[in-house]
């Protein structure tokens, strides 16, 4: 297997080298696969438009699988924050990767971890209902949709994005969710706001019509703001949630702070094939970047994502994940999760104990 290893920028490079360490450990256990790894910005930025040099282009597009660290702007001073109405961002590297590659379904599992103990901002009995999956739709919807752009005089501008969707992009999100909630507990929470929006409505009608194809699975509706407050009251009620761009975007991040620490929340990107991207849903936090305080274990998880959808290796994934489970049974804690009664470690210390416990 040929992996594609982009650490991007921030707190990116420090993840990555903690997953790449504990990858190395399973290679040396008899894993195989080759590692390249490549940059997300080059000097060309501005002849191609994009935050993506060509030879990284050519890297993702040959490779089985990406591991990706995380992509922002590089400072948070206000002095030095980047335009944001500029048509190339940092981010936008992330987004065309996504679309040029067709990774259409974005996994992001979310499981109660009790040797956390209370670092669950919900009660204790609320926190250990939390076992779910959020499928984000990630090819179309405001991201997407045109037409965008700031237009007219200062003082006078206005903005636009499209919240957009096909009939076919909701029909594969919902296939994919449908196929995943089979193979869990048979249950899934479509969400939506198709009170109010349009696009939402169809999204709702498309659906339900899929739905028929899974008379096995039970389907459910809600709005995004019922949803986001039943997350909080009731989160043994979900299974698997569906939902579109914008709102799996903002969902998954809350369903993962749930767990303890968005931290610790990993994700898998999948098209059609068994080609997928994989990184933590955080973002760059260029504010705590090379000060060795960054959680890798969303970063870990999600080789071990890599490892089980792309690479079809269930028991090299499990071997990962119950090495953090040990990791973390042993009271080692980054500062995002620090209890009383645990042992502060940085970054490298913590990336060290997993690959040690492989």
């Amino acid at each position: 297997m040929k992996i594609a290893i982009l650490p991007g920028n921030g707190i990116g490079p420090e993840i990555m080298q903690q997953a790449v360490k504990v990858l190395n450990e399973l290679r040396s256990n008899g894993l195989r696969f080759e590692a390249q790894e490549a940059s997300l910005r080059g000097e060309r930025i501005e002849a191609l438009g994009t935050t993506m040099p060509f030879a990284t282009h050519a890297l993702v597009k040959e490779a089985d699988a990406i591991l990706f660290g995380a992509i922002g702007a590089s400072s948070t001073a206000v002095s030095e924050e980047p335009d944001l109405l500029a048509p190339v961002r940092p981010k936008s590297a992330l987004l065309e990767m996504r679309r040029d590659l067709g990774l259409y379904a974005n996994m992001r599992p979310v499981k109660y971890i009790p040797e956390l103990g209370n670092a669950s901002p919900l009660r204790a009995d609320l926190a250990a209902q939390l076992d779910l999956v959020v499928v984000r739709e990630l090819n179309a919807d405001i991201y997407f949709g045109e037409p965008r752009g700031v237009t007219g005089a200062p003082g006078a501008r206005t903005g636009i994005n499209t919240m957009r969707y096909e009939e076919h992009e909701i029909e594969r999100i919902a296939h994919a969710a449908f196929r995943l909630a089979r193979q869990r507990r048979r249950k899934l929470c479509s969400i939506d706001k198709a009170n109010v929006l349009e696009t939402m409505a169809l999204w709702r009608e498309v659906v339900t019509r899929v739905g028929r194809d899974y008379p096995d699975v039970e389907l459910s509706h809600l709005y995004v703001d019922a949803a986001a407050m039943m997350l909080l009251r009731d989160p043994g009620r979900f299974d698997v949630i569906v939902t579109g761009n914008l709102f799996g975007d903002i969902l998954s991040d809350q369903t993962a702070m749930m767990m303890g620490s968005i931290g610790l929340s990993p994700s898998a990107s999948l098209g059609e094939g068994g080609k997928g991207l994989y990184e933590p849903i955080h973002g760059s936090a260029p504010d705590i970047a090379g000060k060795d305080i960054a959680n890798p274990l969303g970063m870990i998880l999600s080789a071990a994502m890599m490892l089980r959808h792309s690479f079809g290796d269930e028991t090299a994934a499990g071997r990962v994940e119950n090495a953090v489970r040990k990791v973390l049974s042993g009271g080692l804690r980054t500062a995002d999760v620090m209890q009383e009664g645990g042992r502060l470690v940085g970054t490298q210390a913590m990336g060290d104990a997993v690959a040690a416990e492989i």
